[in-house]
């Protein structure tokens, strides 16, 4: 398979390097993991180029593991936006589809296993009493009344768990380890929960399910996971994933290593928040171009590229740290400015009336749809006597020269175009300019004044006759915060111009493009069309970043 992205040594291809000349493995096997609760975010991304490039660099395998062990939080929805989100980040997983839920009955056979050996217990104590009996950091735990049962009796309140005999949250089965173990999660974890929940892919056949550090392992073990690579809020957990294996008595053993999650400025990457962010209706849903996740960004005009090329300009370690958003932003800003087709739109138009043209005056001007790629073509937009231009670049009166605006008595160019000068204007009863009345140099169509006048600045425009309406949204970051996470009440911390809708007008080739985009909208910023809710005769456009580095709060 072709390698997606540049190949960037670190810790973990030394780790395999090792591996393999010391012939601990031969064939490279890892996986991607999600579980099915969500949406696939940014910080899948990174999970994602890891594990399917190190398989790729090798000549391995990456499987595609869904890890459907909650029935309650998992929808086939989720199963289906991930499987998509992955394709289209350029990644393709080995074999078929595999899903925790697959191996149902082997995991219930390895927990007979456990408890065979004395090694795992029914315990009919609650969620709060076991969490009450775990003890904390500085003190030990103390034994459930339950532990003590015998390996029959477990066999059978085992068995009844898993006929429905008992209520949900009624009894759990939990390892037997050690409630004095100086780590928390050896104090007796819990491996099997019921749950009365309908399972999305095996209905109501099983009602007791295994938790994640009991059926991650064993998963990993089944399909020959050699290199199973997690982020670092797992590290603790390894200890566990090895007992489990060591006690089951399964031949393969995958190695766990952790690596640095994402730590992304002014962004939220769990899951549980973002879909307070949905629930809540704070956003429009899981692919809110404002959301973090693959379907936002997608939506807001990221491409798989830059996506990729983010993942391997952060890289991997076990360093905690905070990468800043425009590191993000300069990905997509890099990729687009090389491949989108330039367009020009008027957000926020104000009109202009060129007074020594006729009424209905129209002329066909070649503009290249790339500055520096003539492969991409040329285009014509349409000159007429009304035009709008941006409101912004207009201004009555000009107290700073280093502003280029048009304002009276100051000549400007129109971009490809002609040099043009306000004379009058034209204002509504509050006093809100309308109209701008202005001339036009006809000499100048891609030329300087013949008698040498200097002309400073560009403005962009578009012909008042031939247009498309257009609405534009102009996202911002989401929070106001830089590290959201880590404050008591993260809503509180929304950004209240993250969105704000502008309606304007786009030149009339867009529709000739045939595409959503992206393209680059003169001197505004890169955009795409919303497919989701534009219509044949009016556009929805979503701003994916702007031409520079905006301002951070």
């Amino acid at each position: 398979m072709k390698i997606l992205i540049n190949y960037r040594p670190n810790f973990i291809h030394r780790i395999i390097n090792k591996d393999l000349k010391s012939k601990k493995c031969t064939n490279v096997r890892t996986r991607f993991p999600p579980e099915p609760n969500g949406y696939l975010h940014i910080g899948h991304a990174k999970a994602i180029c890891l594990n399917f490039n190190i398989a790729q660099y090798y000549h391995g395998q990456c499987n595609l593991r869904f890890d459907d062990t909650n029935p309650e939080k998992e929808h086939k929805e989720y199963v289906e936006a991930i499987k998509y989100d992955i394709q289209w980040l350029g990644f393709i997983w080995h074999g078929d589809i595999h899903y925790s839920s697959d191996y149902i009955k082997e995991l219930y056979n390895y927990a007979i296993k456990l408890i065979k050996k004395g090694l795992a217990y029914v315990d009919e104590l609650s969620t709060d009493e076991i969490r009450k009996y775990r003890g904390t950091l500085t003190h030990p735990g103390k034994n459930s009344p339950y532990r003590s049962r015998s390996i029959e009796e477990n066999l059978i309140y085992f068995y009844k768990m898993k006929e429905g005999y008992f209520p949900e949250g009624g009894a759990c089965l939990r390892a037997k380890i050690n409630m004095s173990s100086p780590s928390i999660v050896m104090r007796d974890p819990v491996l099997y929960r019921i749950k009365y929940t309908p399972h999305h892919r095996i209905g109501g056949s099983w009602c007791i399910y295994p938790t994640y550090d009991f059926s991650h392992c064993i998963s990993d073990a089944i399909e020959g996971i050699t290199h199973s690579l997690c982020t670092l809020e797992f590290q603790d957990n390894r200890i566990l994933y090895n007992w489990i294996l060591n006690n089951i008595d399964i031949i393969t053993r995958p190695t766990q290593y952790e690596f640095s999650r994402l730590n992304l400025e002014y962004v939220i990457t769990s899951k549980r928040k973002l879909n307070i962010l949905v629930t809540k209706k704070i956003v429009d849903g899981w692919d809110d171009p404002r959301m973090p996740t693959i379907s936002g960004l997608r939506r807001r005009g990221y491409t798989a590229r830059s996506i990729r090329e983010f993942c391997y300009r952060i890289g991997i370690s076990k360093q905690e740290s905070q990468i800043k958003l425009s590191l993000l932003e300069s990905c997509i800003r890099s990729d687009l400015n090389k491949h989108a087709p330039r367009l020009m739109a008027v957000i926020n138009p104000i009109k202009i009336i060129i007074n020594n043209l006729p009424i209905g005056y129209e002329e066909k001007i070649e503009v290249p749809n790339h500055p520096n790629n003539p492969k991409m073509g040329i285009r014509y937009v349409i000159f007429s006597q009304e035009i709008f231009i941006d409101r912004l670049d207009f201004c009555e009166i000009l107290n700073n020269n280093k502003f280029y605006k048009l304002t009276l008595g100051r000549e400007i160019r129109l971009r490809y175009a002609y040099v043009i000068k306000a004379e009058n204007i034209k204002k509504d009863n509050n006093g809100h300019i309308i109209c701008i009345y202005c001339s036009y140099d006809p000499y100048t169509l891609h030329k300087n004044p013949i008698d040498g006048r200097k002309i400073t600045g560009v403005i962009h425009w578009v012909s008042a006759t031939k247009n498309v309406p257009a609405e534009f949204r102009l996202y911002d970051k989401l929070f106001t915060n830089p590290n959201p996470s880590m404050t008591n009440h993260f809503i509180d911390n929304i950004n209240p111009k993250s969105l704000i809708i502008s309606k304007g007008i786009v030149e009339e080739n867009i529709v000739k493009f045939d595409n959503l985009g992206p393209y680059q909208i003169e001197r505004e910023g890169y955009f795409i069309i919303d497919n989701q809710l534009s219509k044949k005769s009016y556009l929805v456009f979503n701003r994916t970043v702007t031409l520079k580095e905006s301002k951070h709060y």
